[in-house]
Parts: structure tokens; sequence; C-alpha cells
């Protein structure tokens, strides 16, 4: 039972590994969540100021460690969840100076995730591992890819098809790695490892659209025999904690071949999150030494990320006046985004006016739409003939209205912000 609600620190808090986390905690009533960075990032946009710290924080600094601990000192913090490569392995290396318990493996396990001459040499006797090739490169076959023994995503990625080409490459680079080209499917493979070393979890999934290292289109493929027993080995060989995962490809033969893993959380777990595995909440049950169970659903999910924008600005409003036709309701359904204002409105203590030309009956409409009255602290309905602009009393307000008419008087004589439709996006939080 837990008999408090649990400060967790998310490091660095902007990275997308850093927001799916936020996603799969911000609802939960046992959690409240802080970010740290150490540079400008989009943490700021989810973060108010009292949960979100923002200073030269790099793992470099001399200072680091008591700059970091100072946070966690000040916020009162339980956990932290690193969501970078290096970072997880510095705070794995350094965990007992941490005054705050660090949710990932341990460090001999980070350490060698974070190099993959580590993990071939590891799993060098298992046919899972591919087959990395030394200098002189004498009768090798091509083509050949050529990787950084430390990165992540496709950085510093070389397919070669010569001898020529390959010398040249590794001339220009000492840490690169020459391995043997996998040509086929590449998935990634989502798990979850108790407080016991049981593997409770083996998710896989296809990448079928990456970039900037990162699947951006993925969907859930069946569990394997094969998928499976590189999961225990690797499980069986390492010591793993919570969640991590690792990636595989093909290779002529349709056999997967082990490219890496990481002793952390990755970003695209979101998609085992919508049938019941949350990653995140686990790890934290399972750092409580709780004992975890995992209640999966059994249906297909399919994920496809883009760009998202977050706004800041400088508004500040008391009062909302806002149109009902076209903007409340447009096409005969419910507006979300407007919906979603008015209940932050509401929770921030906004006063709003509900001020149409509505020809129906008003609350017959708004009953139809299942929109309670109670969300208006007032409500005007006035005749087609007048301006709304007459009836904005309050100072500090500010005006929402599909109308390009209306919104231009208004903006005229009154002098407020005035936002149409399409901009009640740059108001949410």
């Amino acid at each position: 039972m837990i008999d408090k609600k649990l400060n967790v620190l998310i490091f660095p808090a902007g990275s997308e590994i850093g927001l799916e986390i936020y996603n799969s905690l911000k609802y939960n009533l046992h959690v409240e969540l802080f970010g740290a960075s150490g540079k400008p990032d989009h943490a700021k946009y989810i973060y108010d100021n009292d949960h979100y710290s923002e200073s030269d924080l790099y793992i470099t600094s001399l200072d680091f460690i008591d700059e970091f601990n100072k946070i966690i000192l000040d916020n009162k913090i339980d956990f932290v969840f690193p969501t970078h490569d290096s970072i997880v392995l510095f705070l794995a290396k350094n965990k007992d100076r941490i005054k705050a318990k660090v949710l990932t493996s341990p460090f001999e396990t980070a350490l060698i995730a974070r190099e993959k001459k580590l993990i071939y040499e590891r799993f060098k006797e298992y046919d899972f591992c591919p087959v990395v090739y030394e200098s002189p490169f004498i009768n090798i076959p091509f083509p050949v890819f050529l990787k950084p023994n430390i990165g992540q995503g496709a950085k510093g990625t070389y397919l070669v098809n010569n001898e020529v080409d390959l010398l040249a490459k590794m001339k220009n680079a000492d840490d690169l790695l020459a391995c043997e080209y996998l040509p086929g499917k590449e998935l990634s493979v989502d798990c979850f490892t108790d407080k016991y070393g049981k593997l409770l979890f083996v998710g896989p999934r296809v990448r079928e659209r990456i970039e900037i290292g990162i699947s951006f289109n993925t969907s859930m493929v069946p569990l394997t025999d094969e998928i499976n027993s590189i999961a225990e080995i690797l499980n069986r060989e390492l010591e793993f904690r919570g969640a991590w995962f690792f990636q595989i490809k093909e290779d002529g033969s349709s056999r997967y071949k082990l490219m890496e893993f990481a002793a952390r959380q990755s970003s695209t777990m979101s998609l085992y999150r919508q049938v019941g595995v949350n990653f995140a909440l686990l790890s934290i049950f399972d750092a409580l030494e709780m004992e975890v169970k995992i209640l999966e659903n059994n249906f297909q999910v399919r994920l496809d990320r883009c760009l998202y924008n977050r706004y800041k600005t400088d508004l500040h409003y008391e009062w909302v006046y806002m149109d009902f036709d076209d903007t409340i309701i447009v096409d005969n359904k419910v507006n979300h985004t407007a919906i979603r204002f008015l209940y932050q409105c509401r929770d921030e203590k906004i006063k709003v006016c509900l001020l149409t030309k509505h020809k129906y009956d008003l609350d017959a409409s708004l009953n139809n739409y299942c929109i309670a009255k109670n969300l208006f602290d007032e409500i005007i309905l006035i005749k087609p003939e007048e301006g709304k602009e007459d009836y904005i009393k309050h100072e500090n307000s500010i005006f929402i209205d599909n109308y390009f008419f209306d919104r231009d008087i208004v903006s005229k004589k009154k002098g407020i912000p005035v936002f149409d439709v399409d901009a009640i996006e740059c108001l949410l939080k």
C-alpha cells in the first residue's frame, strides 16, 4: 500500500523518452512529476515553474552531483528516471551518491549496453550475435555495415560496398565497428524484469518508419519462440531491473540478429501502454518492492507520430467571452479543443461568458450536445442585429469567435485579444 504521494524526477525531461514517461504517469494518483533539463527543451511547455528545473545540468560538470542533489532535496524527490543512455550509465555508476533512488538496471548492465563492442563480445557465442569483422578485413563479404561503438539511432552509420570504401571510412573514425549487413525486417522488443530477475513481459514491435532514430510508425507483431529466446538469454546473462528493450534485425536468412539493447525505457513503449503495460508505473512499483503483475488487453494497436505544437503566451486574462455556433459547436459536433479550454478555465478559476446569437432554444441545444450550463459563469443571448462588443464589460478579458467581423469590431472597440477557433490551441496548457 502506498501511503504518500511519490515525487518523481524525469531527467532530461524534454526528450522523447522523458515525454513518454511523463505521459505514462501524469494522471496517476500516487505520483507527482518533476522535470529537469540541462538545456532549453520541450519540458518547459508541459511543467509549471514549481515542477521544473533548467540549468547547466551536464554530467561532465564537476559539480553535477551536488547540483542534481540540490534539485532532489529541494523537491523531496523519491525516484529519478534517467532518459538518455549516457545519463543512465552515469547515474547507475554513482547511485550511492544520488539522494534518490535511480530507476535503472545495475551499472554493469548499463555499461555493456552503452558499447556495442561489449555487447557483441558478451554474446559472441550465441547465433543471434551479428558477425563483427576485424582488420585487415581480408575475404569478407560485402556489403558491410559500419556503426559507432557508442551511439544511438542511425547517427554515424554507413553501408559500404567494397574494400576501398571500407578502409577509407575506418581510417577516419576509430570507433567504427564493421558488422555483417542485415537486410531484413527490424524490430524493437520492449521488456520488463521484476525485482526477482523474472522476465514478466516481452513485446516485439516492427519499426516501419524510422526518423532521427525513432519509430514514427510502429505496430505490434506476434512474439515468436525465436524472439522470446533472445529476450530470455539477455535477461539470464545480464542483470536487468524494470523497463528495458533491445533491437533486432533479420539477416539474409531471415534469422534475427541482435543490434543493441538499452537499460532504460524507450519512447515507443507508449504502444504497449495502450493495451495495459505501463512500464514507468511498473518500474516505480517494483522499486518499492511491491509484487507487480501485468494485465494486458488482447487487441492490436498501431502508433504513428507527428510533430505536435505547444505554446506559451504572456497573456493574463480573468474573463473569456466565447461564441457558441461554429465555435463551441462546429459542423453539428462538439469542438473538443474548445471544451478542453472551457474545463481548463474552470480549473484555473477563469470566468467564462457564453456570448451568442444562437437562434434556437439555447437550453435545448446545450442539453442536446451534453454541455452543462454551469461550465459558464454567465450566459448572454443577444439579437442578430446587436453587437457583441456592447456586452463585453469586464477588463482583462479575451474574445473567442469564428466570425471575423465580430472579432474585428471587438478588437477595435474594446482593445482586447481576439481569437478564431483555430487559435484556441495556443491557450491550452
